[in-house]
């Protein structure tokens, strides 16, 4: 039997980070693409790596089971790479919500039903969630704790209360970030650890399809006018990860890492402040 890899979503980012957690576990490549998770298990085998590919829908708690059950035949489930969502030019309000919030919380809290003593957990979220203004404490508390089937039931969740799908997105991430320091606290009862971490402009295709979307100019001015000047990269985000997943970062728990070349930075105190 071997520690087992749960990856959700077979895109760039949680290929890059399962290349460097992956090597001797078995890893099952969760995607709502069947042929997406296939290719990324494909790829990973012809590199030596032991990967099943499994359809999942993280919108669906008995998807979410399954693929933990699939896990399961292998050995312990003792890492959780989640890299699932959709983004504002690809999804509508209602999708969003459902995938990038209710779907995250989901899936940390079935996950962390299971996860081995010593385990460890990332799910990536976004600098979307750090733009948005303070919320309050109270409704911080109840993207944080409200039970997951209710969730999407909150008031500030209401279609009368969002106002676009970018709105929508940023709601998401900033609940991924609390809801991670809720589960964090939970995961820690069975001896393990759960982090986040909310990259800034990742060249994925992902990334490319808002490049091109209605917001395009947005974005390139983003990267432009940020510390960095560029986008980031995949393996960036991972070396992160890396540490995160690793014995080196044995005492971070319940904490988000913003990757984003200084974007909300610039957008706080440079370049990129609104109205300038």
């Amino acid at each position: 039997m071997k520690d087992v890899v749960l990856l959700v979503g077979a895109g760039q980012i949680g290929m890059a980070i399962v290349r460097r957690i992956g090597y001797g576990k078995k890893i099952i490549v969760g995607d709502k693409k069947l042929e997406n998770a296939q290719i990324v298990t494909k790829i990973m085998n012809d590199a030596g790596f032991d990967c099943t590919a499994v359809e999942t829908d993280i919108s669906s708690r008995q998807s979410i089971i399954k693929l933990i059950a699939e896990g399961k035949k292998y050995g312990e489930i003792a890492y959780l790479v989640n890299a699932a969502g959709v983004s504002p030019s690809q999804a509508p309000i209602e999708a969003i919500l459902k995938v990038d919030l209710y779907g995250t919380a989901v899936l940390l809290e079935e996950v962390g039903k299971v996860i081995k003593r010593g385990g460890v957990g990332v799910t990536i979220s976004s600098q979307s969630g750090h733009r948005m203004p303070a919320l309050g404490n109270n409704i911080d508390e109840q993207l944080a704790t409200t039970p997951t089937e209710d969730l999407l039931g909150l008031d500030v969740l209401q279609p009368q209360n969002i106002r676009d799908t970018l709105h929508a997105y940023q709601m998401a991430k900033r609940c991924n970030e609390k809801r991670v320091m809720y589960e964090a606290v939970r995961w820690g009862e069975r001896g393990a650890r759960l982090n986040s971490i909310s990259p800034g402009i990742i060249v994925t295709p992902l990334a490319i399809d808002e490049f091109n979307g209605v917001r395009g100019e947005f974005y390139k001015n983003m990267f432009a006018k940020c510390p960095a000047h560029r986008p980031g990269t995949a393996d960036e985000v991972a070396n992160v990860a890396e540490l995160l997943m690793s014995d080196k970062g044995a005492f971070i728990t319940g904490a988000d890492f913003l990757i984003d070349g200084g974007a909300t930075a610039s957008y706080y105190y440079g370049e990129l402040r609104p109205n300038e």
